[in-house]
C-alpha cells in the first residue's frame, strides 16, 4: 500500500494528482523550483521540499535530486506525472532501484516505446500501420515533419516545405528537443496537412490485460500543440473506431503495459485510414475528458495498479457532490471515485488556456495573473496551477489551466464551454481565450469538421474572432468612467463630485487608449454621461467599479478594475460578451521611454541562446542575429532592415524581459 506519494511534478499537474491522493487518504509530496515556489500545489502537499534553482535543468529534470527529495520527506512512492521526467526510463528504474513504489508502466515499457523511432519498428512487426519517409527525400515527398524522438507537446517538431531547409530545421528541432526533454534525437517522416489526431486511452495491469477506455480526438492544434481536446472523437466510422481500440490494445499488450497510457494515430479521414504515431508511456494532458465520459479516475486506477492491485480495483463507492460557491478559483475541481466504465456517456470537450499574446503570434507571456476566476456550473471542471496573484515564470510551459465541459451531447458542451470562457475573469496577462471561444463556436469545429490544418492562416483579426470580444464601441467609455471614478474615490476632499465637472462645460473629456481607442464623456452634476447612451456608474469594496451603459434601451453592465500609475491605466473590463484589456495612452510621452529605430525588442522574457552576429557587422533585412528561449521553445529574432549592427546589448546566457532592447541595426543611408 502506497502511503506517502511524491509528485515529481509542478503545477496543474500535480494538483490534479493531488486530488485523488487527498480523496483516497494518501499523504502527499510537492517538490518545487525557486519560481514556483508561490503556487498553489505547494500548499495543496502536506510536504514540500525545495529543488534550489529555476530551470528545468537545475531542478525537475535532475532524477537524482527528485529521489533525494522522495526519501528526505520519507515517501514511499513516486507518481511523474506529465512532461519532465515522466518517460525517462532510467528515472523508472533509479526510483525502483530506490526502494520505492513507481507509480508508471516498467523502464522496459518505457525504453520500448520512448524511442519513436524504435516504437514505430516495434508496431510495424506487430501489423500496425505505422508512417514512414524514404532515406533520400525528393522534392516528391514534401512535406516532411522534423520529430522529436523523445518527449512531444511540439517541441523539437518542424515542418519542411523545402528540401533546402530540411538540414537547418533538423539542427533547430535538435537543440529544442535536447532543451526541453535531454535528448536531441530526431527523425523524419511525411506530413499529412489535413490528418486528424486521434488517440485512445489504455490502461495495463503488466500481465497482458489491457483496458480501453475509449478515444480521445485532439486535432485541433497550434504548432503542433494541442489546443482543443474532445472525447469521444466526432464524425468517425463505427468500424474504424473499434479497429482503433484493438490496434491500441494490440500495442499496449506487445509489451506487458503497466498502468495509463496513451497511443496516438494519425487519421486520415478522406481515405478512412489511420497509422500509428506514437505511444505515450505515462498520464496525458486530455486525460480528463476520458474521466468524464467514462467515469474513471485515472490516477486511481494507476495507484491501484502500481499497489498491485490490478485492474479489478477500479471500482469505487459512490460519493455524495459537494457544493461549490458560485465563482471558485481556477484550481478546484471534485473528482468521483472509478466505476465500472461501459461505453461513453455524453460529450466532454477540453481547452487548455495559455497566457500568450494573440497580437503577437502567440508567444508566451510571463507576469502576474492578477485575478483568474471560472465561474462554477454544472458539468464544469477546472485543473489548474494558478488562482489569482500567481506568478507565471519564464521557465515552464504557460498553460493556465485546462477548462472542461462534460454535456449529453457535443453541441451542447461547444455552447456551454464557450459561455464559461467568455465570463472568465482573467487579469494581468494576455491569453488565447478569444480564439478558443471562436473555435468552439465556428460552424465546422461544431459540426465535427476538424483537422490538425484547422487554425491554419487564423489571426486575431480575422473576422470569426472579432465576434468573440467586448464591443469596441462601448469598452473605451466604461474604462474611461472607470478611470475618472476611481480617482474620486481616490481623493481625500471633494469626493461627491465627479471628476472634470465643470459648472460651463465647453467640451467633453477624451480618453485615448492603445489601438487607436478613445471615448468622449462628461463629468456632471448629476455624474457621468456620454453622447446617445445613459451611463451609471456603481462601487464595490471587492468587485470594484460597475459601469452600466444603456443605449437605444439596452444596458449593458461593465465588472471594471484599474491598475497602474495615474495617467498609464490598465483597465480590466468584463462583460457578459468576454473581456478587453485596455491600456491608456498618456498625454505626454516620456523622452527616456522612446526606442531608437531598428532596435531588435525581446518579444516575450527569456534567455539568450545564441548571438549570430558581431557589432559593426552588415546584415541584410531577416537575416538572423540571435536565439532567444522562452518556455522551452527557442525563437529567432531577424534583423528589422538592411544595416550595421550598431549596439549589441546581449551575450549567450542573458536574461531579458519583454521590450527590452538586445542589438539595434542601423539602417544603411547610403547612396
Amino acid at each position: 500500500m502506497i502511503n506517502r506519494l511524491l509528485v515529481a511534478n509542478r503545477a496543474e499537474i500535480a494538483s490534479r494528482v493531488f486530488r485523488t491522493c487527498r480523496r483516497l487518504g494518501i499523504e502527499t509530496v510537492a517538490i518545487h523550483s525557486d519560481a514556483d515556489a508561490g503556487l498553489p500545489y505547494v500548499a495543496e502537499a502536506d510536504t514540500a521540499v525545495r529543488l534550489p534553482g529555476n530551470t528545468p535543468g537545475e531542478t525537475y529534470l535532475r532524477a537524482d535530486l527528485v529521489i533525494e527529495a522522495a526519501k528526505k520527506a520519507g515517501a514511499d512512492a513516486i507518481h511523474p506525472g506529465y512532461g519532465f521526467l515522466s518517460e525517462n526510463a532510467d528515472f523508472a528504474q533509479a526510483v525502483v532501484d530506490a526502494g520505492l513504489t513507481w507509480v508508471g508502466p516498467d523502464a522496459s515499457s518505457i525504453t520500448s516505446m520512448g524511442s519513436k523511432i524504435g516504437a514505430k519498428e516495434l508496431m510495424k512487426s506487430a501489423g500496425v500501420p505505422i508512417l514512414e519517409a524514404p532515406e533520400s527525400p525528393t522534392e516528391a515527398d514534401l512535406p516532411l515533419l522534423v520529430k522529436a524522438s523523445a518527449g512531444g507537446g511540439g517541441r523539437g517538431m518542424r515542418i519542411v516545405r523545402a528540401l533546402a531547409d530540411l538540414e537547418t530545421e533538423i539542427g533547430k528541432a535538435r537543440e529544442e528537443a535536447a532543451s526541453a526533454f535531454g535528448d536531441g534525437t530526431v527523425f523524419v517522416e511525411p506530413y499529412v496537412e489535413r490528418g486528424r489526431h486521434v488517440e485512445v486511452q489504455v490502461v495495463g495491469d503488466g500481465a497482458g490485460d489491457v483496458l480501453v477506455l475509449g478515444e480521445r480526438d485532439c486535432s485541433i492544434q497550434r504548432r503542433h500543440q494541442k489546443v482543443v481536446e474532445e472525447a469521444p472523437a466526432p464524425a468517425l466510422p463505427q468500424a474504424t473506431r473499434e479497429a482503433l481500440h484493438e490496434a491500441a490494445r494490440a500495442a499496449a499488450a506487445a509489451i506487458d503495459y503497466r498502468g495509463a497510457g496513451t497511443v496516438e494515430f494519425l487519421y486520415d479521414g478522406d481515405a478512412d485510414r489511420f497509422f500509428f504515431l506514437e505511444m505515450n508511456t505515462r498520464l496525458q494532458v486530455e486525460h480528463p475528458v476520458t474521466e468524464l465520459v467514462h467515469g474513471v479516475d485515472l490516477v486511481e486506477m494507476q495507484l491501484a495498479v502500481a499497489e498491485g492491485r490490478g485492474l479489478d480495483a477500479r471500482s469505487g463507492p459512490a460519493v455524495e457532490e459537494v457544493a461549490l460557491p458560485p465563482v471558485r478559483p481556477a484550481v478546484e475541481v471534485a473528482l468521483q471515485p472509478s466505476r465500472d466504465p461501459g461505453g461513453p456517456q455524453g460529450h466532454a470537450i477540453e481547452v487548455r488556456l495559455y497566457a500568450e499574446d494573440p497580437a503577437a503570434d502567440y508567444q508566451p507571456q510571463s507576469g502576474v495573473l492578477t485575478t483568474f476566476e471560472v465561474p462554477d456550473e454544472p458539468g464544469v471542471r477546472v485543473d489548474g496551477g494558478f488562482v489569482s496573484g500567481s506568478e507565471v515564470s519564464t521557465f515552464y510551459d504557460a498553460m493556465l489551466a485546462k477548462v472542461m465541459v462534460h454535456a449529453p451531447t457535443r453541441e451542447q458542451a461547444c455552447r456551454q464551454l464557450a459561455g464559461v470562457l467568455r465570463r472568465t475573469r482573467i487579469h494581468g496577462l494576455v491569453t488565447n481565450r478569444d480564439q478558443l471561444v471562436a473555435i468552439l463556436t465556428d460552424p465546422d469545429f461544431v459540426a465535427g469538421r476538424v483537422s490538425t490544418a484547422f487554425l491554419s492562416g487564423w489571426s486575431s483579426s480575422e473576422r470569426r474572432l472579432g465576434r468573440t470580444g467586448v464591443e469596441t464601441t462601448d469598452a473605451p467609455l466604461a474604462a474611461a468612467i472607470a478611470i475618472a471614478e476611481t480617482q474620486r474615490l481616490a481623493r481625500t476632499v471633494q469626493q461627491r463630485i465627479p471628476v472634470a465637472f465643470r459648472n460651463v462645460p465647453s467640451q467633453p473629456q477624451r480618453t485615448e487608449f492603445e489601438g487607436e481607442l478613445s471615448a468622449e464623456w462628461w463629468g456632471g452634476r448629476d455624474g457621468y454621461s456620454a453622447e446617445g447612451v445613459v451611463v451609471r456608474v456603481s462601487t464595490s469594496s471587492t468587485d470594484g467599479v460597475g459601469v452600466t451603459i444603456e443605449r437605444d434601451g439596452v444596458a449593458t453592465t461593465y465588472a471594471t478594475s484599474v491598475t497602474g500609475l495615474p495617467g498609464r491605466e490598465t483597465v480590466d473590463v468584463d462583460a457578459p460578451s468576454g473581456h478587453r484589456r485596455l491600456v491608456r495612452v498618456p498625454r505626454f510621452l516620456d523622452p527616456s521611454e522612446q526606442v531608437a529605430s531598428g532596435s531588435l525588442l525581446a518579444p516575450m522574457p527569456g534567455s539568450v541562446v545564441k548571438v549570430l552576429v558581431e557589432q559593426g557587422q552588415q546584415v541584410a533585412a531577416g537575416d538572423p542575429v540571435l536565439v532567444l528561449e522562452a518556455m522551452k521553445m527557442q525563437h529567432t529574432v531577424s534583423a528589422p532592415t538592411d544595416g550595421v549592427v550598431s549596439r549589441l546589448e546581449v551575450a549567450p546566457g542573458t536574461q531579458v524581459a519583454a521590450g527590452e532592447v538586445m542589438a539595434v541595426v542601423e539602417e544603411n543611408t547610403g547612396g
